[in-house]
């Protein structure tokens, strides 16, 4: 680039993830954007892909106090992974999603997820993130994905890109987009990958930039997380099973720590629980068990065989059962072994927790009215509206 990088920096002290970091754990909610959410299971359950699901669960989550509320994103074929439920044929766009969330949400941090090397420029991103920022009152993130599936670039007419060259692209657009958001002046920029001649962008981010995310396990990917993410999503190196996630955290946590601190650096790290919770911890493993009993087995195996096929370097430690119940780390239990679980994670080194539910509203508003007020008990939660 022609023009100086923005190098990384804290965030403004009125972001909203400065907020957010007033509590000792991070709370967020993982949005069912995706038909099936997280389970290719026919087991019974109300969760929906629609727009009003989706916002009624933001506000849900916003009454009870979550931080921030998250949408993955996907480019799937007709059938989506196939399966009588046809798992993910559906999916709500994570970015308009998002835009539309600004409109009817008050504080929730919103962060969506963008696949920055299918097609987008840095021009494109950096107006339309910010549009969004100004329309929430600076309460947009972005998740920098970039992609590794072979069937979702040749969808767009690309070629797969290898592995490590993709980092070196994310960190290209990631600096173009800093430099555009900072610049008070027009920008010329010539990278090695993009090329802007003076660009410019109004409005600006509130908070001079938005919370910047991805999710890494890579080296190469972790050396761009250090770099550029104020949060990071990882996955569980043990697989689901909490007692051995707590016991390969620690490692994995220091790791991404030690390198963003070597960069003169902050980061958070932030896992994905899918928790089951119910007044008893034999009825939460019958609910767990009945999403195994009504898998749906093609779309398991397309779904299975989808995440493991490249050359992506997360979720190898999880089982296919794992898969099936989805979420990185499984939860289950009463309201007090979900509360003690989270004490766990934060102990291994997470600073966050990104939820996600099978039957999303009930299992979300149980968690709002049981789990919430025993993590403000143990200290891990301030109250909402404090």
């Amino acid at each position: 680039m022609s023009t100086n990088p923005v190098q990384a920096a804290d965030l403004a002290p009125s972001s909203p993830l400065a907020a957010a970091l007033e509590n000792d754990l991070i709370l967020g909610l993982f949005l069912p954007l995706q038909e099936g959410a997280w389970s290719p299971s026919s087991a019974p359950r109300g969760t929906s892909w629609t727009y009003d699901y989706n916002a009624t669960c933001a506000l849900e989550a916003e009454k009870y106090g979550f931080d921030l509320a998250f949408g993955l994103g996907q480019w799937l074929g007709k059938g989506g992974y196939g399966g009588e439920t046809r798992f993910r044929e559906h999916e709500l766009d994570p970015l308009i999603s998002s835009a539309a969330l600004a409109a009817q949400t008050t504080r929730l941090l919103l962060i969506s997820t963008v696949h920055v090397l299918y097609g987008w420029h840095p021009v494109h991103l950096a107006k339309y993130g910010a549009c969004i920022d100004h329309i929430s009152g600076g309460r947009w993130g972005l998740n920098v994905v970039t992609g590794y599936k072979p069937s979702e670039y040749r969808m767009f007419g690309l070629d797969p890109i290898e592995h490590d060259l993709r980092y070196d692209m994310a960190a290209e657009f990631t600096e173009m987009l800093r430099t555009l958001w900072a610049s008070e002046d027009n920008v010329t920029a010539r990278g090695k990958y993009w090329s802007m001649q003076d660009a410019h962008i109004l409005p600006k981010p509130v908070h001079g930039r938005p919370v910047l995310v991805n999710a890494a396990s890579s080296p190469a990917g972790l050396e761009y997380a250090a770099q550029y993410s104020d949060l990071i999503f990882i996955t569980s190196p043990g697989g689901a099973d909490p007692h051995k996630a707590v016991e390969t955290l620690p490692a994995h946590n220091k790791k991404i720590k030690d390198l963003a601190r070597a960069r003169g650096r902050e980061v958070r790290t932030v896992i994905n629980p899918h928790v089951i919770c119910r007044e008893t911890e034999k009825e939460a493993w019958a609910a767990y068990q009945a999403i195994l009993d009504n898998e749906d087995t093609v779309a398991a195996e397309n779904f299975v065989a989808g995440f493991t096929g490249g050359d992506n370097k997360s979720w190898r430690g999880h089982s296919r059962e794992q898969w099936v119940v989805g979420g990185n780390v499984h939860l289950v239990g009463t309201p007090e072994q979900i509360v003690e679980w989270f004490g766990k994670l934060h102990e291994a080194g997470c600073d966050g927790m990104q939820v996600n539910f099978f039957d999303y509203l009930p299992d979300l508003r149980r968690f709002g009215e049981q789990v919430m007020p025993l993590l403000v008990e143990a200290g891990l939660r301030k109250a909402a509206g404090r």
